[in-house]
């Protein structure tokens, strides 16, 4: 486990938010306020809800973007029993918990369970399922489609102050562009839905030059952002996208934060750890686990104070 040295490091250099202070700050431009860790990686390890939350109050950040899916901390068919458990050991440590990422993405089975209930415990952001595209010379039929299936689950989202972002995953998924995600979000209402941005998808879309047209785009509907990095390397004959630390790959992270700082935005900040951080056992990947995180987090935050996003 971590070293009472380590600990003690961490926990002087990087004062812990308490209470709901994240989610009662305004828009502003200090995003260190608004980091959270995306909590996939440690979903298959074992580790209980006090172990995550102690974990992430020792980085010094608002609290968890939490797994409420299939294969997470929070297993959709337990969500009333684990999803209050959850935010309780965050609190307890003095935490909030920003945002959930679900796998939602229509009013169906367990959605006006989980956002209900997350509404009532004070979460007011969560990140939709994925829609795929089966044909994209049927892109407007598609979009219209995936209308049809967002307005009931917003609406439940809006019954329970809960504010929807659609991820510009790469690949073909519905956001991807990020043409297709300004398109599809016009007629939906704004203040219960948006964008959650991620410079790391959108490079490996948009290259050179179209990440920046896109965010351009997008950005008058942007709720949240995902900070993640990578690379493209040779496998198999093919080329591939590899998942890195912060500042080791191909995201432009000045560049993309001089943006950002020009663009308020209500929502958390959320990192992932994409990479296999390690670790031989369960103590050995949570200690792996962490400093993974600060790892990631140091470099984030010279890089928001370089924009003047730190406060």
């Amino acid at each position: 486990m971590l070293n009472r040295r380590t600990l003690l490091k961490v926990a002087a250099s990087a004062p812990v938010l308490c209470g709901n202070s994240a989610l009662a700050a305004p828009p502003g431009p200090n995003l260190q306020q608004r980091l959270c860790l995306f909590t996939d990686h440690l979903d298959d390890s074992g580790y209980t809800f006090d172990e995550v939350a102690r974990m992430i109050k020792q980085l010094g950040i608002s609290g968890p973007d939490l797994t409420v899916r299939s294969g997470g901390l929070v297993a959709p068919e337990k969500v009333s029993e684990d999803l209050p458990r959850a935010v309780k050991a965050c609190r307890d440590q003095g935490l909030t918990v920003p945002m959930i990422s679900t796998n939602l993405r229509s009013a169906t089975d367990n959605a006006a369970e989980t956002l209900r209930l997350a509404g009532k415990l004070g979460i007011h952001y969560y990140k939709l399922g994925y829609y795929e595209y089966e044909d994209a010379s049927r892109w407007p039929e598609r979009l219209e489609a995936v209308r049809r299936e967002l307005k009931p689950l917003l609406k439940l989202g809006e019954e329970a102050g809960m504010t929807a972002g659609i991820h510009n995953h790469s690949g073909a998924t519905v956001g991807g562009a990020m043409w297709d995600s300004w398109e599809l979000l016009q007629p939906l209402d704004p203040k219960w839905v948006g964008v959650y941005f991620d410079p790391s998808h959108a490079t490996i879309e948009g290259g050179n030059h179209g990440w920046k047209l896109g965010f351009h785009r997008v950005s008058p509907r942007l709720k949240m952002v995902a900070l993640k990095d990578f690379i493209w390397e040779k496998s198999g004959g093919q080329w591939r996208t590899r998942w890195v630390p912060l500042g080791e790959g191909m995201v432009r992270w000045p560049e993309f934060l001089q943006l950002l700082a020009r663009v308020p935005f209500p929502g958390p900040v959320s990192l992932h750890i994409e990479y296999d951080p390690g670790g031989a056992n369960k103590a050995d990947r949570f200690e792996k686990s962490f400093l993974a995180a600060d790892r990631d987090l140091t470099f984030i935050r010279g890089q928001l104070k370089a924009a003047g996003l730190a406060g």
